[in-house]
């Protein structure tokens, strides 16, 4: 009997799983040829049953009907023994089409993606290039199947024994199986329910969402089973025998097909008087029949059957060959024995580069289980040596490798590294962690020792800092240490200190190991890192200790060394947080900044270049500081760190900060989108880290001047049990939660805890109210019942604006002030407050102080004066998206008999053509009047213009003239004309 027939054969009863079939192809395929240039969805059908009950068969007919209708099919199966090597079943999918194209195929199919994704489907990349994390490259998966999908359009993707899937491609194919609705792609999938997990669990869920559910094969029913019978012993079989068949398999149409083979070799006549020879024969088979009938072809035939079962996927004929210690001519008799014995399939075309499989996994899991346990170590490791030898590649031998017993072997420890490498550099640290804990169990060499706890620390930091804590301080404890690892475990350590939230202990790392450096360039290194992690310190007691010697470092510093970069960039963030002059701060900034600072730089960390980003958001010039988040968020994406730990904080500082950024230029909008963004993010961070209560202060802060106080109370609410990490937070999130219950109106307890957030910001010595506006809000709190010690603290914090000098910080304090002041003081006050937020980007505090401006005018009875300043502060209230602030703009209008407007303003539309010639002429230094008296336009006009301006572009004037020539800022090539 022909195996197409025995295929045939086990689709009997299979024909409501094969119209399901049709139905699928149909719905991806259409019914007529037309159909095909229609965009049409896929989606997911799944079977699922026993081993044996037919899941393959009907799979490749899935797969035979697809071609025939013309649809592009990848395949793969899972492998039992193969789920520990990463991206196996991925592989599988897609090597046979990229081995049909060359390398610039290959990087027209992958486009940017090409670097992070190529490793993990199997191709050569050269250079050593970076580790992308897992989200990384399942994003680059997703873009590989989509862009395939479209360009090779209909496609059917069948997987078979997913429960079987490494957890690399499991993974990824769970978080994209959902995407398959809306692509022309049908996804079928089978496997067992008994070695169902989670993640294919997942896929099941998938499936009833879809609106079906999973196709349970059920057992051939006893008709079934006597046609099989009949169909290959003969119509002569008896009612009785067939029915015996049948309850002795419990209807497994593999069972059944392997049941009648048996009794046909043993010539055995389908009669009942022979059901107790049928009964004897069912029961040696499940003892010994498989081994008996593999022993019974002889030693070399078992051993090349050990051979294929140890190898795998790998199992090439001349490498199964190698491994059974056969030259290929034998080898080939054997495979022909065994595909007779129906023990392997019969070898697919491929001049002998496809590997031998069985004809069924359950043979294949009853061989490699008869192996004994030392001869089927001894067989990995000829395995892992016939691999390495074929030029396979370290981590196809990692998994043989893994099988053998420890024994101290310098050239496994060096293999398992070398595998750890691949892996990680494929986006598959588990499996890299999984070579580097076995090769210290080996183990490696006492010299060695260090260097392999610090790849193993390495391989876990951009997902469990907490676990790479761990190695790293055995690494550091080892005795054989170098000075170079041992300079190189310390930067790791500390990092994965402070990625967990414990900054203290990420300092004390540098300050035990200071005195060992071995230059003065690793000494100011470990210096500048032991001053940045104690600078994150929210309980930090030395700051002015820690501020006098951060000055005295920078100032003999030239920053031609990444190390004096990067202490200049901790010295510009010290000058803003302590209201220095802002001259000073920009001055180290731009030292610091110098031709650029990389973001994912494995040794130097995100760190110092966020700080320098918040110091030019802190000084007046939002726009640079986006302009930099923007990059680094880049930066991050093409490395390939999109969804590990590491890669969530930094990304989702990035938003925040972004929205934080926002949230200071007025674009209220904007800045809640982009902090809703960061929770969403924050959600699988979890809420320990900065970057999560980064978050949490931008969004409250956002819908505070968006006027929802109750809402942002609420979403207060919901974080008020969670605790603060210990570090610096930007915004400071008790200050923001004093803000808001300033806000609610309950004065006491915002002036109670606004009066404790000031005397740590004070202990610290960051006095300086555009870091954390404490005071503005405390003077707020104090007015009602203290209102002479109001007017003291809003003063203090017009003197620290002063020496600060930022317009935004200056004019905030001015306003604050004036709302603690009666009388003609509060009108002067409030024209100095407006005149300072025209030359900032602070357009909501801009609009804030034009509207208490003109309501305080209409008070005194100036109502052309007022309704100046309200239409302005209304203007800038609806285009900031404030809307509390808006409404109110509007009663005061009609409270001085003037008609509201309605505005609809877009926030980033670029300069006209007037603003950008007052623009270019502010940005070369001259002044309102000279602009004014070439422009023929009034100084005050030319005032406002340049307030727009800086708006729009995202700077103060002392930043113009960068902004104006940087691309990324969204100015067009050429202005728009001025509307008439």
């Amino acid at each position: 009997m022909s195996q197409q027939n025995r295929t045939h054969r086990t689709l009997l009863e299979r024909e409501r799983e094969l119209r399901a079939v049709d139905g699928a192809l149909t719905e991806l395929c259409g019914t007529e040829p037309a159909d095909r240039d229609e965009i049409r969805g896929g989606g997911v059908i799944a079977f699922e049953g026993p081993g044996g009950v037919g899941k393959t068969a009907l799979l490749g007919e899935a797969r035979r009907r697809a071609v025939a209708r013309g649809c592009t099919v990848l395949r793969a199966r899972g492998g039992e023994h193969e789920q520990g090597a990463a991206f196996h079943v991925v592989r599988q999918l897609f090597q046979p089409v990229l081995a049909a194209t060359g390398e610039d195929e290959h990087r027209r199919i992958l486009g940017g993606w090409y670097d992070i994704v190529a490793p993990a489907v199997g191709l050569v990349v050269s250079g050593s290039g970076g580790a992308p994390d897992p989200q990384g490259v399942r994003d680059g998966l997703d873009w590989l199947v989509t862009r395939f999908t479209v360009e090779h359009a209909p496609v059917v993707m069948i997987l078979d024994d997913v429960h079987w899937a490494d957890p690399e491609s499991l993974d990824w194919l769970t978080r994209f199986a959902s995407r398959t609705a809306d692509l022309p792609l049908l996804l079928a999938v089978g496997y067992r329910p008994e070695d169902l997990t989670a993640d294919v669990a997942t896929i099941r869920a998938l499936v009833e969402r879809q609106g079906a559910r999973p196709h349970v094969l059920a057992p051939l029913t006893p008709g079934g089973v006597g046609r099989i019978v009949r169909e290959v012993l003969g119509d002569h079989a008896d009612e009785a025998f067939c029915r015996e068949c049948w309850a002795m398999t419990g209807g497994n149409p593999w069972e059944i097909t392997e049941l009648t083979a048996k009794i046909r070799d043993r010539r055995l006549k389908p009669q009942s008087e022979n059901l107790p020879a049928l009964r004897e024969l069912v029961s040696s088979a499940r003892d010994s029949g498989l081994n008996d009938r593999l022993t019974r072809l002889g030693t070399a035939a078992v051993r090349l059957a050990w051979a294929v079962a140890v190898l795998g996927i790998e199992a090439t004929p001349a490498l199964t060959a190698n491994v059974a210690g056969l030259s290929e001519s034998e080898a080939a008799e054997k495979v022909a024995r065994l595909v007779d014995a129906r023990i392997l399939a019969p070898p697919r075309s491929g001049n002998g580069t496809q590997p031998l499989e069985y004809l069924h996994p359950l043979i294949a899991t009853a061989v490699y289980q008869a192996i004994p346990g030392a001869m089927r170590v001894a067989m990995h490791g000829q395995a892992a040596t016939v691999v390495l030898g074929a030029g396979l590649g370290s981590a196809a031998a990692g998994r043989h490798l893994l099988e053998m017993h420890p024994e101290g072997d310098p050239w496994v420890v060096h293999h398992l590294r070398e595998a750890a490498r691949e892996y990680l550099r494929a986006g598959a640290p588990d499996a890299g962690r999984r070579c580097l804990a076995r090769a210290l169990r080996e183990p490696p060499a006492l010299e060695e020792r260090a260097a392999v706890l610090y790849e193993l620390g390495c391989a876990a930091q951009l997902t469990e800092p907490d676990v790479t804590v761990n190695h790293l301080r055995a690494a550091l404890g080892e005795p054989a240490l170098g000075p170079e690892l041992r300079e190189a475990i310390t930067y790791r350590l500390a990092q994965a200190y402070g990625h967990s939230g414990r900054m203290e202990e990420a300092a004390q790392v540098f300050a035990d190991e200071v005195g060992r450096a071995t230059s003065a360039r690793t000494r100011l290194r470990m210096q500048t890192e032991q001053l940045m992690w104690n600078m994150f310190r929210a309980d930090e007691k030395e700051s002015p200790a820690r501020s006098r010697r951060l000055t005295r470092l920078a100032e003999h510093l030239t920053g031609r060394g990444m190390a004096e970069r990067y202490l200049m960039g901790l010295r510009a963030w010290d000058a803003m947080t302590r209201g220095e002059p802002v001259a000073t701060a920009l001055h180290y900034a731009e030292e610091a900044l110098g031709d650029g600072l990389s973001w994912t730089d494995d040794d130097w960390g995100f760190e110092v270049p966020i700080l320098v980003a918040l110091v030019f958001l802190h000084c007046d010039q939002p726009g640079r500081a986006e302009e930099l988040f923007n990059k680094g968020i880049a930066e991050c994406e093409r490395k390939g760190w999109r969804g590990s730990h590491l890669a969530f904080g930094f990304t989702l500082l990035g938003f925040t900060l972004l929205g934080y950024a926002r949230l200071r230029r007025g674009a209220l909008g904007e800045a809640e989108e982009l902090a809703r963004e960061g929770m969403r993010i924050a959600d699988l961070v979890g809420s320990s880290t900065p970057a999560h209560w980064t978050a949490v202060g931008t969004l409250i802060g956002t819908l505070i001047c968006r006027g929802r106080i109750q809402e942002a109370q609420e979403f207060a609410a919901g974080h008020r049990g969670e605790t603060l990490p210990q570090a610096t937070l930007c915004p400071d999130v008790p200050a923001v939660r004093g803000e808001l219950l300033l806000a609610a109106n309950l004065h006491r307890e915002a002036r109670n805890r606004l009066t404790e957030v000031g005397r740590r910001m004070d202990g610290r010595g960051m006095r300086n109210p555009a870091w954390c506006p404490w005071q503005l809000h405390l003077a707020q709190a104090l007015a009602l019942t203290d209102p002479r010690q109001a007017a003291e603290v809003a003063d203090d914090a017009v003197r620290r604006a002063r020496q600060f000098g930022a317009h935004s910080a200056i004019g905030k304090a001015l306003h604050t002030a004036a709302t603690v002041t009666q009388g003609p003081d509060r009108i002067k006050l409030l024209a100095e407050a407006v005149s300072h937020l025209m030359r900032s980007p602070a357009a909501y505090d801009l609009a804030l102080a034009l509207v208490d401006h003109g309501a305080a005018l209409r008070r005194i009875g100036l109502p052309q004066e007022a309704g100046d300043r309200l239409y302005r502060g209304l203007e800038g209230a609806v285009r900031c998206g404030a809307d509390a602030l808006a409404a109110r703009a509007r009663d005061e209008l009609s409270a001085a008999g003037l008609r509201p407007m309605q505005l609809r303003v877009d926030h980033t539309s670029p300069l006209t053509s007037q603003e950008q010639a007052i623009a270019e002429r502010a940005a070369e230094g001259w002044p309102d009047a000279r602009i004014s008296e070439t422009t023929g336009l009034e100084e005050r006009e030319v005032a406002r213009l340049l307030s727009d301006v800086y708006r729009k572009v995202g700077t103060d004037r002392a930043g113009l003239a960068k902004r104006l020539i940087t691309p990324t800022v969204g100015l067009p090539q050429r202005p728009v004309p001025d509307p008439e």
